[in-house]
């Protein structure tokens, strides 16, 4: 069988309850991405060592660091690809705090203060629960790193024809930023198009998908709080739980043509602890 990229050979013991094998087999592989602009380090993240020119790109698009790819006068990973050298066209770019990401699922880290609020997307954009179901089987179908040695999340941008762009990564949010990146090299249109995710979706993921204009985002697994309360603020339909012949609406389920459903408890909380931004206090304090 033929090694996807990103899987190492590796073996290992399987016990059953009455027998135990060494088993050949493969192991996801992680690794350290620097990323600099001009010259100047900016992050380091921790990732699949797959696309890595569309991650950085990606990630500095999503963290408002690039708004198209013509801010853009070179890019090159270096021999190693542990590194991607991006070059500006303008000059008097200063780096954020250097920070290292990691890939585990606590959650990544974003320069762009969530208290910076997004206007809500000015979009009539919708879709239906059928189309979600069959991007979500298009998104496992995708998943062949996932399938091969399993440890890694799949992202794919589609529409109503169905998958347009996938990406894998044992990063979570790293998907995203290689789905955005990928966009912007290859000239996809990610504004009204529908992301699917394999992972919960987090507070900063759906901060990215804010960034790409994305007006539905539907997860194989569940929204944290606030994520759904961003999502809620920002126009964005969440949908979890998406199954061959089931789904859960979260926010603007108006955008699958379905009816408004009262807001939760925790929502009308939030709702009233608001501050002059526009979000929850807990997002004000930057809690992630």
């Amino acid at each position: 069988m033929k090694r996807e990229p990103g899987a190492l050979p590796y073996t290992y013991w399987t016990i059953y309850r009455s027998s135990q094998e060494s088993t050949p087999g493969g192991i996801v592989e992680e690794s350290r991405l620097s990323i600099f602009v001009n010259a100047q380090e900016v992050a380091t993240l921790m990732c699949s060592p797959v696309d890595q020119e569309a991650l950085a790109l990606g990630f500095l698009f999503t963290e408002g660091i690039i708004s198209r790819l013509d801010d853009v006068r070179l890019i090159q990973a270096n021999a190693s690809r542990a590194a991607v050298d991006i070059f500006l066209h303008r000059s008097d770019f200063s780096p954020p705090r250097r920070l290292v990401l990691t890939s585990g699922c606590g959650g990544g880290v974003s320069f762009q203060d969530l208290r910076e609020s997004h206007p809500p997307l000015e979009t009539s954009f919708t879709s239906t629960p059928e189309t979600l179901q069959r991007l979500h089987q298009a998104m496992l179908g995708a998943a062949r790193l996932y399938n091969q040695v399993r440890g890694v999340h799949t992202t794919i941008l589609g529409d109503e024809k169905g998958m347009i762009l996938s990406a894998e990564d044992v990063g979570r949010h790293n998907t995203i930023d290689k789905i955005a990146g990928k966009s912007l090299l290859q000239a996809v249109e990610t504004r009204d198009r529908i992301l699917v995710v394999s992972g919960r979706i987090s507070s900063e993921m759906l901060n990215k998908a804010r960034m790409m204009s994305v007006p539905v985002v539907a997860s194989h697994s569940s929204p944290t709080s606030l994520a759904a309360g961003l999502a809620d603020v920002w126009g964005i339909c969440i949908a979890g739980y998406v199954r061959r012949d089931s789904l859960r609406v979260y926010t603007h389920p108006e955008r699958l043509g379905l009816p408004g459903i009262p807001a939760s408890p925790f929502m009308e909380a939030e709702q009233a602890d608001t501050g002059e931004a526009g979000y929850p206090e807990a997002l004000q304090d930057g809690a992630r």
